[in-house]
């Protein structure tokens, strides 16, 4: 399976992206009926919010860090950072999807007008950062898989890492201010 991913890599980053959005277009569209997921308790949904601005911040850190590890030269910190970069976004989009299949997106409930001219702009730019980055994260963490360390320079890694590293910590970032607008302010 390995040999196949690595001489396909572009393939298999389009297929995994294909399902990954038709996962989130679902959950996003309520297109699952909300009755056939398992409830819980209320408790719990009301902490994802929560928890998930908690996992942005963290994720946001690991993921700086970790391009900072490798500016510095230090493989193996980069790989398992950047690894639990992907997890820490794993877990915080199926607790986000799992939320919003069940009850729906959140409502602003600010002013009109700062809910047209800052949060939407701001919930855009940080939903269109997260669809971008579903792509250049699988094709990097694919690349970074199935190759020798002492090959990847050689191939789009480095440069295609450098743009979805900067994607996702901007995501990151505007995931954290859209739930102050929603949570806090």
């Amino acid at each position: 399976m390995q040999r196949f991913v690595e001489r396909h890599v572009p393939a298999v980053t389009g297929l995994l992206t294909v399902v990954s959005l038709a996962l989130v277009f679902a959950a996003a569209l309520r297109v699952v009926p909300a009755g056939a997921l398992p409830r819980a308790p209320d408790a719990v949904l009301s902490a994802i919010p929560h928890l998930n601005a908690v996992i942005s911040v963290v994720a946001f850190g690991v993921v700086g860090a970790s391009w900072r590890a490798i500016r510095r030269g230090d493989v193996e910190r980069h790989r398992k950072g950047m690894l639990a970069g992907v997890v820490l976004f794993a877990a915080f989009l199926v607790m986000y999807l799992y939320r919003v299949a069940l009850l729906g997106p959140s409502e602003f409930t600010g002013p009109a007008a700062v809910e047209q001219f800052v949060y939407y702009p701001v919930l855009g730019i940080h939903i269109l950062l997260a669809v971008v980055c579903i792509p250049l994260l699988y094709y990097v963490l694919l690349l970074g898989l199935t190759r020798p360390v002492s090959d990847l320079s050689a191939t789009n890694h480095p440069k295609v890492g450098r743009v979805a590293a900067a994607l996702w910590m901007t995501s990151f970032a505007l995931g954290v201010v859209v739930y102050l607008m929603l949570y806090l302010f």
